[in-house]
């Protein structure tokens, strides 16, 4: 009885101190608080620790358990509001700690935040495929759905069934038990595997350092020769130059350096990226998940995963994706060609007739060409375009069109070099708020993208204003110089704050209706930039960094005289990549390919790409899709870009590029409603017909307005332009057509997946 006494109060004695320690994790983890008493309820960053993350996740996954057998334990009849509302509403706890999780790991990440994205992701994937897979609560939500007319529902409570409705079907809850399972299985391994290789890339080009000494540098602007040296000095070599794999690092080499052997080394090491043969080593992973995805497709009931992810886009099917991409393949190929055809006189002065232009040369002759052809260097444009400069622009844009303004805002923030602003609205009330985090590190990863702490929603009535992040790795400042954009550069901060203003608008009453097809959602970003280098908006904002001279017309002349110039090589490589995602999504068969053989086939012996012109990704290092969410997807761009060009012509035509009524109608029809119709439908609403590729074809300098008019037989060639007319007819038969091979598919789905 001693010992039995004894063993009891040991046990009491461990519960209590279990109890304490867990209540201490309650009250010094951020996550476990109901609210953030932050401004806009923002991430409190001063607070949160890597360490928070996972009990934060187990809490948040229980929770969510716990709300879901709620709903399935409910013994009233399936309602809207019993069963699709409660599950929209559904996670919180959940969503905030992933959203947040995802960000950080993505910007500001480290040893331990990846090692936690491993064991992290696996475990989300599995808990979502319980929810969705659950077949009680499939039958709450079907009922609903199938009774959704004899309801009454509202337009935003009809779509909200039908969304929901149409994610649990396409998450496999008509399959048997058993390939439900197998599904489980696809799906984890797929979140394993991706953050892999998101690892994997991260530590590839953080790996590659390039010392150089300044005799190998000739032809580098001084600025670019000032941040590289900074660059190795920080690295420990004191007197060198250090170049890296980030492209604000590796293109000024490649644009400007004399040395061919020096540009043909760092180049190559950014192509080989995930393709060295040693633990980071991305071929096996890309050829894995590539067949996996098909297998997943092929138990959802589709022919591939192709096929899978256009069923639920504005696209509808491959067929629609590829006629898009091979109708502009043809024409920017061939441009490209006689972009080649003019430099390569420079190419045989430097290296004598022998030698071979090589994809290395590309971004030097190009500039040469430039400087020679349009008078234009690059280096005396970016000294109007600096960082402050450039985010003056996109704040005074957004006022002349919006009447919104941003000012600065004091907020935590994960890294000292975060900068904060509030949004308000014209009409005083506030719109959300906005973070910064512009240069690289080596915590972060490459590229530039726009995402949200907080998403926008609705909460006892009120809006709950969303919290945005747009991150970059823009050319840093170098001692009292200011850091100064490239046109690409400032191309990216317009786009990625069209991003921005699309979530800052959204005004969409449910969780679940916030999201919209992908290949509409880079529209908001992609008009935004159409102003970037307009007359009238450089006026306001392109001012001499030295002299504060706003930049003279002749130089926005030149600009515009040059918008179309390497619009060939451009095209070709961003169209590449997006054949090359499609084709190997388009497989239909589990079997592993050879990753680089494919992708050298599909696109070198299928489609004619020459040797000069690398696809702007490889597989190996293609983020996007293979972890970034856009896997048979970055055909998005594209697609968007007839919608962005045509959208645009909106505004061209109101006679004032600012125009208030024109950009309101954009707000309204557009930016503000998320996913609570279809893309094609907001689109109309906004243009009031379909759009046609004309302006985009027009804006790449593919084709010319008036073709029957033009002597030169390669430009006859082209692809002809339609009437808006015709190509509203020509449009409205592809939707149709697209319409019923959508529902064909999905009936067919339907019908296998119940077999």
């Amino acid at each position: 009885m001693k010992r039995f006494l004894s063993l009891f109060a040991f046990a009491m004695m461990i519960m209590s101190m279990f109890a304490c320690k867990e209540s201490e994790i309650v009250a010094e983890n951020p996550f476990f608080e109901a609210v953030w008493e932050t401004p806009y309820g923002a991430p409190p960053f001063d607070r949160i620790k890597t360490e928070h993350f996972k009990p934060a996740f187990e809490r948040g996954m229980s929770l969510h358990n716990e709300e879901i057998d709620h709903i399935v334990n409910s013994s009233e009849k399936p309602t809207f509001q019993n069963t699709v509302l409660a599950y929209d509403n559904s996670g919180e706890m959940l969503w905030r700690v992933a959203t947040v999780f995802g960000m950080l790991s993505a910007a500001d990440t480290d040893d331990e935040m990846q090692a936690l994205s491993a064991e992290i992701y696996p475990a989300l994937a599995a808990h979502s495929d319980v929810i969705t897979m659950n077949d009680k609560l499939f039958e709450r939500v079907k009922a609903v759905y199938e009774g959704r007319d004899a309801a009454g529902l509202g337009a935003d409570e009809k779509r909200l069934t039908e969304k929901i409705y149409t994610s649990f079907v396409r998450s496999g809850a008509l399959l048997s038990a058993e390939n439900k399972e197998a599904l489980k299985q696809i799906n984890e391994k797929l979140s394993s595997l991706g953050v892999d290789f998101g690892r994997n890339l991260l530590a590839e080009t953080n790996a590659y350092q390039l010392f150089v000494s300044k005799d190998r540098l000739k032809g580098v602007p001084s600025g670019v020769l000032e941040a590289a040296l900074a660059e190795a000095k920080a690295a420990g070599k004191d007197g060198e130059y250090l170049f890296t794999l980030q492209k604000s690092s590796m293109l000024p080499l490649l644009t400007y350096a004399d040395d061919r052997a020096l540009r043909e080394e760092i180049y190559k090491a950014y192509l080989k990226r995930g393709n060295n043969d040693n633990e980071n080593d991305n071929k096996a992973i890309v050829a894995e998940m590539a067949s996996l995805r098909y297998q997943k497709a092929k138990l959802l009931g589709y022919d591939s995963y192709a096929h899978y992810v256009t069923a639920d886009q504005m696209a509808g099917t491959p067929a629609a994706v590829y006629e898009l991409l091979e109708g502009v393949w043809t024409p920017a190929l061939e441009q490209a060609k006689r972009e080649m055809d003019r430099m390569m006189p420079m190419l045989e002065k430097d290296h004598g007739k022998a030698a071979n232009f090589e994809s290395w040369d590309w971004w030097y002759y190009a500039e040469k060409v430039r400087e020679r052809d349009y008078e234009l260097n690059e280096e005396k444009v970016r000294a109007y375009l600096s960082l402050e400069n450039a985010k003056g622009g996109i704040f005074f844009l957004a006022n002349r069109l919006y009447g919104i303004t941003l000012r600065p805002l004091k907020a935590p923030t994960y890294h000292e070099e975060c900068e904060v602003y509030e949004v308000i609205d014209q009409d005083d009330k506030p719109l959300g708020a906005l973070y910064f985090d512009f240069h690289p590190r080596a915590s972060k990863q490459g590229g530039a993208w726009c995402g949200t702490y907080v998403d926008q929603s609705y909460k006892d009535g009120e809006r709950v204003c969303p919290v945005v992040s747009v991150v970059c790795n823009f050319t840093p400042a170098v001692g009292s110089k200011p850091a100064l954009l490239t046109i690409d550069e400032v191309e990216t901060l317009f786009h990625e704050f069209g991003h921005a203003l699309h979530n800052l608008f959204a005004d969409v009453k449910y969780r679940g209706l916030a999201g919209v097809e992908g290949d509409f959602v880079e529209l908001p970003s992609q008009i935004l930039e159409n102003w970037a280098f307009s007359a009238e908006l450089l006026k306001q904002y392109a001012i001499h960094y030295q002299t504060d001279e706003i930049m003279p017309d002749e130089m926005i002349e030149k600009i515009h005289k040059s918008s179309t110039f390497n619009e060939g090589f451009n095209t070709t490589e961003l169209l590449a990549a997006a054949l090359s995602d499609f084709d190997i999504h388009a497989l239909t068969s589990a079997d592993k390919v050879d990753v680089a053989e494919f992708e050298r086939k599909a696109l070198n012996e299928k489609r004619g790409l020459i040797t000069q012109i690398e696809p702007r990704y490889h597989y190996t290092y293609f983020s996007h899709i293979f972890d970034g969410g856009y896997s048979a997807g970055y055909y998005f761009y594209t697609w968007a870009e007839v919608l962005d060009k045509d959208a645009f012509q909106a505004f061209v035509e109101s006679g004032d590029l600012f125009d208030k009524a024109t950009a309101e109608r954009f707000r309204r029809e557009v930016l503000s409603r998320g996913g609570s119709r279809d893309g094609m439908d907001m689109y109309r609403a906004f243009r009031g017909a379909d759009p046609d590729k004309n302006a985009m074809l027009v804006a790449r300098g593919l084709v010319r307005e008036e073709v029957d008019t033009l002597a030169d037989e390669r430009v006859r060639e082209m692809p002809r332009v339609d009437t808006r007319e015709q190509a509203r007819q020509r449009a409205e038969r592809s939707r149709q057509e697209r319409e019923a091979a959508r529902q064909a598919e999905a009936d067919a789905a339907a019908t296998e997946q119940a077999e």
